[in-house]
């Protein structure tokens, strides 16, 4: 099963993520990422792998 780890102490909330998938990350208001589905469908592998390529500060990883 795929799973999306984001570490907060270094996201700066840049919105690279969102701006790429916006239906599984937006920018919270205190500025950090927020991972709206940690266990999403396999059908969205390509979608996610995009965003967390495009995280600058490497805060995202995708496990499975």
């Amino acid at each position: 099963m795929m799973r999306i780890e984001a570490d907060r102490t270094k996201c700066e909330g840049l919105g690279m993520c969102e701006a790429m998938a916006p239906d599984h990350f937006e920018v919270g208001d205190d500025g950090t990422v927020v991972v709206l589905n940690e266990q999403p469908d396999e059908e969205h592998r390509t979608e996610l792998t995009a965003a967390v390529d495009a995280c600058p500060v490497l805060a995202l990883a995708l496990r499975g």
